[in-house]
């Protein structure tokens, strides 16, 4: 993850990276449409954002697809967004 400050939940492993740093909307949830389209359900997905609209964005993909976004992190101008792939 570069050189990104590590959290407590960093420490945890994800099952699958989605890094969208330096796109703007709304190619970050494109993508993040793309790839959840390609995990198991249950896996979990960390998506790497810089454009302040994905937190919005992101959290709103989640709640109409059903997906369970569990931790939001910003560090300056990095969101890390943890996200569990649910049946659907």
């Amino acid at each position: 993850m570069g050189n990104l400050p590590v959290s407590k939940i960093d420490s945890k492993p994800t099952d699958h990276l989605l890094d969208a740093s330096g796109l703007i909307c709304p190619e970050p949830v494109m993508l993040l449409h793309k790839k959840i389209r390609e995990i198991a359900e249950g896996e979990t997905l960390l998506v790497i954002a810089t454009d302040p609209s994905s937190n919005r964005d992101i959290q709103k993909f989640c709640l109409f697809l059903g997906h369970t976004l569990f931790q939001t992190i910003e560090d300056g101008q990095t969101f890390r967004y943890y996200i569990r792939k649910q049946a659907g």
